[in-house]
């Protein structure tokens, strides 16, 4: 006889429903999300155990982002449980909702509770074990990071979008990024585009030396750029410039402030790297960057929660469902969208840095960009990023260091 144990999680409550594998439901009941509700949990399942004496107890819960991670974890980690061989599943919520699609029944928080301990007990879930803590402090960083580039990206954008309404023809007439310091400077600096282009040559070459520190190869010929492009751009009336303006320079202190921020988050992460010893087998890997190999370890955790490398594809969601009826297989298939979006975005970053520094990724990528007319670098470097997924797999589960292929 086997104890099922279905939580379904919300922020304020966990609705719990104890199952056996006769299908007979010993309890229903609802507690608080807390360490007072999480501990009224765990001395149910003793108190069963301790009557029926179960070959096998399993606990599901739906993941539910940080509602179901304080209860998952307490529950894994009780040495009470652990003496009985507790096993704790954090289920993907789409496997439950599709499961659930089958029964014809109201949709309440008991019925959910009840459903995730019948797909327990059916046995036709994958065992997905608890994080260890220095994978989730890691995680907690790699993610905010993630995020902090999402909106730094989405604020360039904005960026981009007004000073095209202050100076049209700039983005295209210069050789250096406007992202730069200087260029953010220039361009949200208290003068006028007209002033900037009656400026002496000579005094604008040497404000962008100054503020660039030197850095710039011709500085003259940048300023030339620079006052040629406003010369030909259109003008804008002065109420709208000057909301232009404004709007310019709360862009350029937010893109400063995220950059910023972006910057102590990887030297945090580099920090809790250090600690996790598999990191070097990725690390290991040409051409790969410590945070990428960070932001990877993080979402994957142990690499044992994953039974192989097709398993951990389809967990980052670098997988396609076949098409197949009768003699048609079709050849087009989209890239499924339900996996860990953090991880595929980490795996496929890290290879695209990796394929320009290893010569087998570099070839398969042009291999695959040379096979289709649109969409060439996204849909080759997916499909690298597929073939880099095997490459960690091995890395990982073998704890073994990056060897490159010997010429023939």
């Amino acid at each position: 006889m086997k104890l099922f144990v279905g939580i379904d999680v919300s922020s304020k409550t966990l609705d719990v429903c104890y199952l056996q594998s006769d299908q007979k439901v010993l309890n229903q009941m609802t507690v608080d999300n807390s360490l007072i509700g999480a501990q009224m949990i765990q001395s149910n399942i003793l108190l069963y155990a301790k009557q029926a004496g179960y070959e096998a107890i399993m606990i599901g819960l739906e993941s539910t982002s940080v509602y179901s991670f304080h209860p998952a974890t307490f529950l894994h980690e009780d040495e009470a449980l652990k003496a009985l061989n507790v096993t704790v599943s954090v289920i993907n919520p789409t496997k439950i909702h599709r499961f659930k699609r089958m029964f014809d029944e109201d949709k309440t928080d008991r019925v959910d509770a009840y459903r995730i301990a019948d797909f327990l007990r059916l046995d036709i879930h994958q065992n997905s074990l608890i994080k260890e803590e220095q994978y989730i402090a890691l995680q907690r960083l790699t993610r905010s990071r993630y995020q902090l580039v999402t909106q730094l990206t989405e604020c360039k954008q904005h960026f981009i979008e007004n000073l095209y309404y202050k100076c049209n023809t700039l983005t295209q007439s210069i050789d250096t990024s406007v992202f730069g310091a200087t260029m953010m400077a220039l361009l949200t600096e208290d003068v006028t585009l007209d002033e900037i282009a009656e400026m002496p040559l000579e005094d604008l070459a040497d404000f962008l030396n100054t503020k660039g520190r030197g850095r710039f190869a011709d500085s003259e010929k940048l300023a030339k750029a620079i006052q040629k492009a406003i010369r030909s751009a259109y003008r804008l009336g002065q109420v709208v410039a000057d909301s232009v303006d404004q709007v310019l320079g709360t862009y350029a202190m937010l893109i400063k402030t995220y950059t910023k921020q972006i910057k102590t988050l990887e030297k945090s992460i580099e920090r809790v790297l250090e600690a996790i010893p598999e990191a070097q087998c990725l690390l290991s890997i040409p051409g790969i960057a410590r945070v990428y190999t960070a932001g990877i370890i993080a979402e994957i955790g142990q690499i044992e929660r994953f039974e192989n490398q097709a398993k951990l594809a389809k967990y980052a969601g670098l997988y396609w469902k076949k098409n197949q009826s009768g003699t048609f297989t079709a050849q087009n298939t989209p890239i499924t969208k339900s996996g860990n979006h953090y991880l595929r975005y980490y795996l496929i970053e890290a290879t695209n840095s990796v394929r320009n520094h290893v010569p087998t990724f570099g070839e398969y990528y042009q291999k695959k960009k040379a096979e289709v007319p649109k969409h060439q670098h996204k849909r080759a470097l997916v499909l690298t990023a597929r073939k880099f997924v095997r490459l960690v797999d091995v890395l990982l589960r073998n704890h073994q260091l990056y060897m490159p292929e010997r010429s023939v």
